[in-house]
């Protein structure tokens, strides 16, 4: 742990690198310091728990037809706009419910499920950004993997390569979104387009790991061909140790600050399909 000239501790997770005193919270609102040292203040706090369709993730080549057991937290290192899960991702500890869930519990709880109801592959760590607790993420997914469960991400990606390194031989399946393709449109975003890309060329290289992309469509920000040309070149070019990349072309709905704009149009997201198949052979609508 790094200690910075003004006695604050720096936070290692991502690009942000928090300088934090003690009991300020991050950028993130989910990690604080305490006696010197930054620790996952939302670890195995969830705000949200529910049974999906793996498809819902979006996953669409993995294990598809199973369940999994969602669930999520507060709090995200990213300022998204147009963020679809703001209400528990721009927030603390006192802006949302929560329930206390240890990675005992919630394994438990998705083997019980398994035994009683529709087939549950595995348990997705998801809704807010999972990577901001990803403690959690790694003592879970350990106990998951030793009952048989498959672990799955939907994260931003945005998180620091000896974090990726760690997780991703306990990640059987994720999903990144790649909000754009440069550092200009990860600046509407306080993120950083580079460490995304470490993140989805770690993944990609991982022989456990299933692999897929989503870029949501924003009209005005990413709706060009050239955006969408540029993000699925790149993702043809990754070397991979497993199935190839799926990219997801996602519909943009209103929401948080971008909550008076018009919706995608669905021929816009059909043609940015065709253009990203120029590169790729998985490409999916979504939200359409």
């Amino acid at each position: 742990m790094e200690k910075t000239p003004e006695n604050a501790a720096v936070c290692p997770v991502c690009p942000h690198a928090c300088r934090l005193k003690e009991g300020q919270r991050g950028f993130c609102q989910a990690r604080v310091c305490r006696d010197g040292k930054i620790v996952s203040e939302s670890y195995g706090r969830l705000t949200s728990i529910a049974l999906d369709p793996i498809e819902k993730k979006p996953l669409s080549d993995f294990m598809p037809g199973t369940t999994v057991l969602s669930v999520g937290s507060y709090g995200c290192n990213l300022r998204c706009p147009f963020c679809q899960n703001w209400q528990i991702s721009q927030t603390g500890e006192g802006g949302v419910p929560w329930k206390e869930v240890s990675p005992i519990e919630l394994v438990a709880s998705a083997q019980r499920l398994r035994e009683e109801g529709p087939f549950v592959s595995g348990i997705a760590y998801t809704y807010n950004e999972p990577l901001v607790s990803w403690e959690y993420v790694r003592d879970t997914g350990v106990l998951a993997h030793q009952a048989g469960l498959k672990n799955i991400l939907v994260s931003n990606g945005c998180a620091n390569e000896p974090i990726i390194r760690e997780l991703a031989p306990l990640i059987d399946a994720a999903n990144i979104d790649l909000k754009g393709s440069n550092q200009k449109f990860y600046d509407n975003c306080a993120g950083d387009f580079a460490t995304v890309q470490k993140t989805i060329e770690i993944l990609a290289a991982t022989p456990t790991c299933h692999l897929e992309v989503t870029t949501l469509i924003v009209p005005g920000m990413n709706d060009k061909d050239e955006d969408v040309e540029s993000i699925a070149k790149w993702l043809s070019e990754i070397p991979t140790e497993g199935d190839p990349i799926t990219l997801h072309i996602t519909r943009f709905f209103p929401r948080w600050h971008m909550n008076t704009d018009e919706p995608t149009p669905v021929e816009t997201v059909y043609h940015l399909a065709d253009v990203a198949k120029n590169y790729l052979d998985r490409v999916r609508c979504g939200n359409v």
